[in-house]
């Protein structure tokens, strides 16, 4: 069954630095646009930055030993795109939240995972499973 795209609408307080960092760290197309907001195809998705003047404060849970922003977004990419965007965001000395790893190695739940933030601080994960079909079950 093909999954339809979602759509996801969150805060920036810089939408020059935000048009910068999706559309050339991490690849993604700029759709419309406005004084206020910008539309990014976001690995089929449609995501909207809407510029505020002060960010939410976001809070952090631990995972794995590491503190895992509690508001965050993302995209789970198949095994090799997840290896190239990893490789370009280390070859462009990206400050990762959490550098890339791969969790639960050799286990049916296989899966890399890394996170980061854009410009204004939101947290974004991009993850790969090994087996796909293990996404939604343990």
């Amino acid at each position: 069954m093909k999954m339809p795209p979602f759509h996801l609408a969150f805060p920036v307080t810089d939408l020059d630095a935000s048009r910068s960092f999706y559309t050339e760290n991490l690849g993604c197309k700029m759709g419309r646009s406005d004084d206020r907001w910008i539309d990014f195809d976001f690995f089929g998705h449609q995501i909207t930055c809407h510029l505020v003047e002060a960010m939410p404060v976001v809070t952090t849970n631990h995972v794995d030993g590491k503190n895992v922003p509690s508001s965050h977004f993302g995209a789970i990419l198949d095994w090799d795109a997840w290896h190239e965007l990893s490789d370009r965001l280390r070859n462009a000395d990206t400050d990762f939240l959490i550098e890339p790893y791969i969790r639960f190695r050799g286990e049916p739940g296989e899966q890399a995972t890394l996170f980061l933030t854009d410009p204004s601080g939101n947290g974004l994960e991009f993850k790969s499973f090994k087996n796909p079909g293990r996404v939604f079950s343990n």
